[in-house]
């Protein structure tokens, strides 16, 4: 299942929003998200704070998990593990989300983020848990 653009606009949540994250790609086995960094996403230090990471990392495995069950419920991350691997400071930032292992209940997604040079900046692991509606948990 892929998203249409109201389905797009539809996924974002208030949070994404004030993030200034945007979505490029998505689906049910890889989203795409941009986020051109601002200086308010910086620590004092002037580099991006780890928590803009997580925060989208979350995201995009959460709309690709959500997608993969087609309609039958919705996925919520239940850990989240990033590893910040180069700082960045400033152009734009891409997120890459792809699933590791899709199954009834988990799913697992990885997140690969890189800066305008294809360099990896951060790296995070997503496991959801699936709300199927056909099983009465949505």
């Amino acid at each position: 299942m892929e998203l249409s653009p109201e389905q797009v606009k539809a996924s974002r949540s208030p949070y994404d929003e004030m993030l200034g994250s945007r979505m490029v790609e998505a689906s049910g086995s890889r989203v795409v998200m941009e986020l051109d960094v601002r200086p308010d996403h910086q620590q004092p230090m002037g580099v991006v704070h780890g928590g803009v990471y997580a925060s989208i990392i979350e995201s995009a495995a959460s709309v690709g998990a959500t997608l993969w069950l087609d309609g039958d419920g919705w996925a919520a991350g239940i850990t989240n593990s990033t590893d910040f691997l180069r700082s960045a400071r400033d152009g734009r930032l891409t997120f890459v989300a792809t699933p590791i292992q899709q199954g009834r209940s988990l799913q697992l997604w990885e997140v690969a983020v890189t800066d305008g040079e294809d360099r990896m900046i951060a790296h995070g692991k997503v496991k959801l848990t699936n709300f199927r509606a056909s099983e009465g948990r949505a």
